[in-house]
């Protein structure tokens, strides 16, 4: 067996950035400066991949840019019209409905939207096609040719850029409703057709005084998800 050769304080740092890194609901009219953000994304790149393909293209979207995609979205999927790349459609069952339930509870909880509060409800979800304020959202595309295992490798990419981002001080939030009009992305930004969108992440300075921004979702105990063998 190979002796413990890790250094405690950096277990300890990444322990602290790992486990601190939350889905941060409301952002502060702040931007990130340019040099700290191709500081990120280059070592977000670090990541490993299949035969070392790299299959991850992110587009930054920040200023006019930002403001004219969320008001697309408010027309289209803000309306229901939605152009997926990628098909989703979930049917949640068992414990994972329940944690989906749960964490809706809180956020709902946070924000004052009762269960009957259908109006409120809907201003929440509205809340994710504004990026919720922050300035910056990056648009994850892999290669159409690319598959699960390439889809993989953009997973782990994804969560190298949020922990980086973590690191330095800048919040983030992971959101799938990014990828339902794949087509208005593809047309603003003039991307190729060739290139299919997963999911977008917003991303700026947290604002501390919005209490979305406190929730902290349960997870699931090492027994529920890991098993050991020898």
């Amino acid at each position: 067996m190979k002796p413990d050769t890790s250094d405690p304080e950096i277990v300890r740092i990444f322990d602290r950035l790992a486990c601190g890194r939350r889905s941060i609901r409301g952002f502060l009219n702040q931007p990130v400066a340019q040099e700290i953000l191709e500081r990120i994304f280059e070592t977000a790149a670090s990541s490993p991949s299949n035969c070392n393909t790299q299959p991850w293209y992110s587009y930054v979207v920040s200023g006019e840019m930002r403001d004219k995609l969320s008001g697309i979205f408010m027309q289209t999927i803000g309306q229901g019209n939605y152009a997926f790349d990628f098909p989703y459609d979930p049917k949640y069952e068992g414990i994972f409905r329940q944690r989906q339930l749960d964490v809706g509870l809180l956020l709902y909880k946070a924000l004052g939207v009762t269960r009957e509060d259908k109006e409120g409800k809907r201003q929440a979800f509205l809340r994710n096609l504004e990026f919720f304020d922050a300035p910056h959202v990056v648009f994850i595309f892999m290669p159409q040719w690319c598959g699960i295992r390439e889809a993989c490798d953009v997973g782990m990419y994804a969560q190298n850029l949020m922990l980086t981002m973590h690191a330095h001080g800048i919040a983030s939030c992971p959101q799938t409703i990014l990828g339902y009009d794949a087509d208005s992305v593809r047309r603003e930004l003039d991307i190729d057709v060739g290139m299919k969108l997963l999911f977008g992440i917003s991303f700026g300075y947290e604002d501390p005084d919005l209490p979305e921004n406190r929730i902290v979702p349960e997870r699931a105990t090492l027994a529920e998800t890991v098993r050991f063998y020898s």
